[in-house]
Protein backbone atom coordinates (compact mmCIF):
# COMPACT_ATOMS: atom_id res chain seq x y z
CA UNK A 1 0.00 0.00 0.00
CA UNK A 2 1.33 3.72 -0.94
CA UNK A 3 2.29 5.61 2.06
CA UNK A 4 0.58 9.10 2.57
CA UNK A 5 2.13 12.17 3.92
CA UNK A 6 -0.83 13.83 3.90
CA UNK A 7 -1.71 14.42 7.60
CA UNK A 8 1.93 14.61 8.59
CA UNK A 9 1.41 17.58 5.96
CA UNK A 10 -1.17 19.01 8.00
CA UNK A 11 0.21 18.51 11.28
CA UNK A 12 3.40 20.45 9.71
CA UNK A 13 1.18 23.20 8.94
CA UNK A 14 -0.47 23.00 12.23
CA UNK A 15 2.79 23.73 13.93
CA UNK A 16 4.10 26.52 11.25
CA UNK A 17 1.20 28.23 11.73
CA UNK A 18 1.77 28.73 15.68
CA UNK A 19 5.54 29.56 15.15
CA UNK A 20 8.27 29.15 12.10
CA UNK A 21 10.56 26.19 12.71
CA UNK A 22 13.56 24.26 11.39
CA UNK A 23 12.85 20.30 9.87
CA UNK A 24 14.68 18.88 13.86
CA UNK A 25 12.17 21.39 15.59
CA UNK A 26 9.13 20.26 13.91
CA UNK A 27 10.34 16.37 14.12
CA UNK A 28 10.29 16.61 17.89
CA UNK A 29 7.20 18.64 18.29
CA UNK A 30 5.54 16.26 16.34
CA UNK A 31 6.52 13.60 18.41
CA UNK A 32 5.78 15.83 21.67
CA UNK A 33 2.25 16.16 20.21
CA UNK A 34 2.01 12.49 19.90
CA UNK A 35 2.71 11.94 23.38
CA UNK A 36 6.00 10.01 22.52
CA UNK A 37 4.12 7.44 20.41
CA UNK A 38 5.15 8.85 16.86
CA UNK A 39 9.11 9.44 16.44
CA UNK A 40 8.67 11.61 13.11
CA UNK A 41 12.06 10.31 10.91
CA UNK A 42 13.82 12.63 8.52
CA UNK A 43 12.56 10.11 5.68
CA UNK A 44 8.79 11.81 6.62
CA UNK A 45 9.07 15.11 7.47
CA UNK A 46 11.71 16.06 5.21
CA UNK A 47 9.72 15.08 1.52
CA UNK A 48 7.00 16.58 3.60
CA UNK A 49 8.49 19.48 4.20
CA UNK A 50 10.02 19.51 0.42
CA UNK A 51 6.36 18.89 -1.26
CA UNK A 52 4.68 22.02 0.82
CA UNK A 53 7.07 24.10 -0.37
CA UNK A 54 6.85 23.04 -3.99
CA UNK A 55 3.11 23.65 -3.79
CA UNK A 56 3.92 27.01 -1.73
CA UNK A 57 2.31 26.03 1.29
CA UNK A 58 5.43 27.01 3.16
CA UNK A 59 8.79 29.13 2.76
CA UNK A 60 11.75 29.50 3.76
CA UNK A 61 11.95 32.43 6.72
CA UNK A 62 14.57 35.08 5.10
CA UNK A 63 15.09 36.53 8.42
CA UNK A 64 16.42 33.50 10.22
CA UNK A 65 20.08 32.32 9.92
CA UNK A 66 19.36 28.77 9.66
CA UNK A 67 17.13 27.10 7.28
CA UNK A 68 13.83 27.70 9.41
CA UNK A 69 10.27 27.16 7.64
CA UNK A 70 7.08 29.36 7.48
CA UNK A 71 3.70 28.99 6.83
CA UNK A 72 2.48 30.94 3.54
CA UNK A 73 -1.45 31.85 2.65
CA UNK A 74 -2.07 28.50 0.76
CA UNK A 75 -0.68 26.48 3.97
CA UNK A 76 -3.25 28.78 5.85
CA UNK A 77 -6.04 28.38 3.40
CA UNK A 78 -5.67 24.53 3.43
CA UNK A 79 -6.04 24.23 7.55
CA UNK A 80 -8.99 26.43 6.96
CA UNK A 81 -10.18 23.63 4.12
CA UNK A 82 -8.84 20.96 5.88
CA UNK A 83 -10.72 22.26 9.57
CA UNK A 84 -14.25 22.46 7.14
CA UNK A 85 -14.23 18.77 7.11
CA UNK A 86 -13.07 17.91 10.89
CA UNK A 87 -14.32 18.44 13.94
CA UNK A 88 -12.52 18.71 17.42
CA UNK A 89 -8.97 19.76 17.46
CA UNK A 90 -6.23 18.61 15.59
CA UNK A 91 -4.15 17.88 18.10
CA UNK A 92 -6.13 15.52 19.78
CA UNK A 93 -7.17 13.47 16.83
CA UNK A 94 -3.21 13.42 15.44
CA UNK A 95 -2.42 11.99 19.49
CA UNK A 96 -5.61 9.66 19.14
CA UNK A 97 -4.08 8.51 15.99
CA UNK A 98 -0.76 7.34 17.45
CA UNK A 99 -2.87 5.68 20.68
CA UNK A 100 -5.19 3.87 18.22
CA UNK A 101 -1.26 2.48 16.16
CA UNK A 102 0.27 1.19 18.48
CA UNK A 103 -3.03 -0.69 19.94
CA UNK A 104 -2.69 -4.37 20.02
CA UNK A 105 -6.21 -3.96 18.40
CA UNK A 106 -4.02 -2.07 15.98
CA UNK A 107 -1.16 -4.40 15.63
CA UNK A 108 -3.28 -7.26 15.09
CA UNK A 109 -5.38 -5.81 12.02
CA UNK A 110 -2.42 -4.86 10.43
CA UNK A 111 -1.25 -8.15 10.74
CA UNK A 112 -4.69 -9.41 9.35
CA UNK A 113 -4.23 -7.45 6.25
CA UNK A 114 -1.02 -7.74 5.46
CA UNK A 115 -2.17 -11.88 5.44
CA UNK A 116 -4.91 -10.89 3.08
CA UNK A 117 -2.74 -8.90 1.07
CA UNK A 118 -0.37 -11.33 0.31
CA UNK A 119 -3.13 -13.95 -0.45
CA UNK A 120 -4.77 -11.70 -2.30
CA UNK A 121 -1.21 -11.28 -4.24
CA UNK A 122 -1.19 -15.23 -5.01
CA UNK A 123 -5.12 -15.19 -6.03
CA UNK A 124 -3.77 -12.67 -8.81
CA UNK A 125 -0.97 -15.00 -9.95
CA UNK A 126 -3.30 -17.92 -10.33
CA UNK A 127 -5.55 -15.74 -12.39
CA UNK A 128 -2.58 -15.14 -15.31
CA UNK A 129 -2.13 -18.93 -15.21
CA UNK A 130 -5.97 -20.39 -15.53
CA UNK A 131 -7.72 -16.59 -16.79
CA UNK A 132 -10.85 -18.73 -16.46
CA UNK A 133 -10.74 -17.88 -12.41
CA UNK A 134 -10.34 -14.00 -13.39
CA UNK A 135 -14.29 -13.93 -13.16
CA UNK A 136 -14.46 -15.43 -9.10
CA UNK A 137 -11.79 -13.19 -8.02
CA UNK A 138 -13.15 -10.23 -8.98
CA UNK A 139 -17.09 -11.64 -7.53
CA UNK A 140 -15.02 -12.45 -4.08
CA UNK A 141 -13.79 -9.06 -3.96
CA UNK A 142 -16.39 -7.10 -4.91
CA UNK A 143 -18.33 -9.34 -2.39
CA UNK A 144 -15.98 -8.14 0.21
CA UNK A 145 -16.19 -4.39 -0.71
CA UNK A 146 -20.26 -4.29 -0.48
CA UNK A 147 -19.49 -5.92 2.81
CA UNK A 148 -16.84 -3.66 3.67
CA UNK A 149 -19.79 -1.20 3.33
CA UNK A 150 -22.38 -2.26 4.64
CA UNK A 151 -20.65 -2.05 7.97
CA UNK A 152 -19.31 1.08 7.36
CA UNK A 153 -22.32 2.80 6.81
Amino acid sequence: MKKRRGFIQIAILHLLKESSMHGYQIMKELENRSGGLYSASAGTVYPALQELTERDMIGLDSTSDKKTYEIKEKGNARLVEFANHREGDFWDSWKARWVWQNSDEATQLKSAMDLWEAEVHKAIKQTRKNPENTAKLIDFLKEITERLQKENR
